[in-house]
């Protein structure tokens, strides 16, 4: 598989199609691998912390999922990856998680998020493998969370959805990746609020046009504001420092 290179973090040319056939394949076939989403925040928090920037290039497949991501490679003069929207291709998973009967564990969100997601999950997939889900809430090392692993542990999902945020996810899945007995691990940002319907996906038009920031900052701006209103323009920057360094390197 092809990658394009953006600031450091190496971004695999797969389109929606291929990501839902990598991950298929991954929770079918009995390995034990990591699908890493990459956008404008995820290339800002790895320009200063060396150990996400680690877990997004050792991903087995690091997808793309934001339109900045694209615009930044354009400017570059690089051919865009292709984007995949996991809080819309969730439902398309579900299918395919039910056609193959591939069982599948929720973490991530609030407790009520989380029982909201699976509920209209199942909903969706009457016949879905849901084995178990868990809200975000917990204490990340100790004896708390060895309860958390071992809960899943216990169900052995082909799948593993995790949602804390990033890079805390992130993060979380590289320290106890040795211990989760699990095949296809996905961190996923907010998708359980989307899939509870508590957060509203945006129109697939603001998608289109790398709007959808704006979408996600209305929704939460106390939360998000310093993440676009700062993040964004600092992400440009670094790519036009970028494109300046190649022209006078040639």
């Amino acid at each position: 598989m092809s990658k394009t290179s953006i600031l450091g973090i190496d971004i695999d040319d797969i389109d929606k199609g291929g990501l839902e056939r990598a991950i298929v394949d991954c929770a079918e076939g009995g390995t034990k691998e990591v699908f890493a989403y990459v956008n404008v925040n995820a290339i800002n928090i790895a320009q200063s912390n060396p150990e996400f920037r680690r877990f997004l290039n050792s991903a087995h497949v690091a997808y793309c999922d934001g339109e900045g991501i694209r615009l930044g490679a354009r400017i570059l003069g690089i051919a865009p990856p292709p984007r995949t929207v996991l809080t819309r291709t969730i439902w398309d998973l579900g299918a395919l998680f039910q056609e193959r009967g591939l069982s599948v564990f929720l973490l991530g969100g609030r407790r009520e998020s989380a029982a909201a997601a699976a509920s209209r999950w199942c909903d969706r997939y009457p016949k879905l493998r849901l084995v178990g889900y868990h809200d975000g809430y917990f204490e990340k090392t100790g004896p708390q969370n060895n309860e958390v692993i071992g809960s899943i542990n216990r169900q052995c999902p082909n799948v593993l959805f995790v949602g804390f945020g990033m890079p805390e996810q992130e993060l979380w899945i590289q320290r106890n990746i040795e211990q989760l007995q699990v095949n296809a691990v996905i961190p996923c940002g907010g998708m359980v609020d989307y899939l509870s319907g508590e957060a509203e996906v945006a129109p697939e038009w603001m998608s289109d046009y790398g709007m959808e920031w704006m979408h996600r900052l209305f929704q939460d701006p106390a939360r998000l504001w310093e993440r676009y209103l700062l993040g964004n323009p600092r992400f440009f920057f670094r790519i036009l420092q970028e494109l300046l360094n190649r022209g006078r390197g040639s």
